[in-house]
């Protein structure tokens, strides 16, 4: 495994690089089909209007693509780009172990690189895999532009998401977990232990994962018949010091929550301070809820209770999901969300009595 950055300088010259590979991606983009229609034609399905399937096959024979018993495998270069903004969380360090196993049983190997949403500098990570001589992208947690997605296809890149800010495409593979159902469930488990004014701390608020989350929690406030406070629902950055800004906030309220549903671990330890800062105990005083499972969580005082979303697996299944592609096999769906898991520890209780 190799690690850069985006301030890392290019490897210096080299040899002239051979020209870039063909891919089921370019071939889509120049056909203006799905890589799902290309998947069909090699393939000898039935399914794929004449005219589509005359078009796609003469892009095959100009790019001297070869077929599913071709040796594609052996023209690839045997690397992948895995590209995070940071590895300062256990949440991408379990991304990482993930892909790297899968990566490691395939005898694939991985270029991680690090690039900031807000960093304008070259080289973006739309220029990694023409940099690294990569076969494919793993893009975790970032955002996707019409742009971005065109250049990729161009270049012939294929590219996999995780836990993606947005979808501008239906048609790009994306791996994520059931983050609505874990919201309820967290939720959920809050109310039935008798809470009913329960804080929501989200991560960033354009972020989908946020969205579905916020939604399953007051899914479950309206199944429950408790009425939505937006005073109680903040949003955070899904990293310590958000979960503790946000918890501050909502323990100034002149009614304040019994218990918060923080979103994520880390910002269930960062509630944890502020909650210890404002001289309240939990679960005594103050239920706390994280999202993700780290494997610290069992560690914490109290133990932490959680919803558990399969970071690693999620790894392995991006990682999978890339090489599937670049074997000319697309996923029966584009989009898999992997299931989410309640985990009970001590960090929630029943509210305690309301003094007369």
């Amino acid at each position: 495994m190799t690690v850069r950055t985006t301030e890392d300088p290019p490897d210096p010259p080299g040899p002239r690089a051979a020209p870039s590979r063909p891919t089921l991606a370019l071939i889509a983009a120049e056909a203006g089909v799905s890589q799902a229609t290309v998947s069909k034609v090699l393939n000898g399905r039935t399914d794929v209007a004449a005219a589509t399937r005359e078009r796609v096959e003469a892009l095959l024979r100009d790019h001297n693509y070869p077929g599913p018993g071709g040796s594609r495998r052996a023209r690839r270069s045997g690397l992948i780009d895995l590209v995070l903004a940071g590895l300062d969380s256990p949440w991408a360090v379990e991304i990482l172990r993930g892909v790297e196993a899968e990566c490691a049983e395939q005898g694939t190997g991985v270029v991680v690189s690090l690039v900031r949403e807000d960093d304008a500098r070259p080289p973006s990570w739309q220029n990694l895999p023409a940099l690294h001589h990569s076969d494919g992208v793993i893009l975790v947690t970032s955002r996707m532009t019409a742009r971005q997605r065109a250049q990729l296809e161009r270049a012939g890149v294929a590219l996999v998401l995780v836990d993606p800010v947005n979808l501008p495409d239906t048609d790009i593979a994306s791996v994520g977990a059931t983050n609505w159902a874990g919201g309820l469930a967290a939720t959920e488990h809050l109310i039935g232990l008798g809470h009913r004014r329960i804080g929501m701390i989200g991560g960033p608020a354009d972020m989908l994962c946020t969205q579905a989350r916020v939604d399953g929690y007051r899914t479950a406030l309206d199944r429950a018949g408790i009425e939505a406070d937006r005073d109680l629902v903040r949003y955070g950055d899904f990293h310590h010091e958000g979960g503790f800004a946000r918890t501050r906030e909502l323990l100034d309220l002149p009614d304040r929550p019994t218990a918060i549903f923080a979103g994520s671990d880390q910002q269930a330890m960062g509630a944890y301070q502020a909650a210890r800062l404002a001289g309240l105990r939990v679960p005594e005083d103050l239920s706390v809820v994280g999202f993700d499972d780290l494997p610290t969580c069992e560690w914490l005082s109290p133990p932490l209770t959680t919803v558990r979303q399969p970071l690693e697996e999620m790894g392995r299944v991006a990682a999978r999901t890339l090489l599937q592609l670049l074997d000319g096999r697309p996923p029966l769906t584009p989009r898999v969300e992997l299931a989410t898991e309640l985990r009970v520890r001590a960090s929630t209780a029943p509210p305690a009595p309301t003094e007369q």
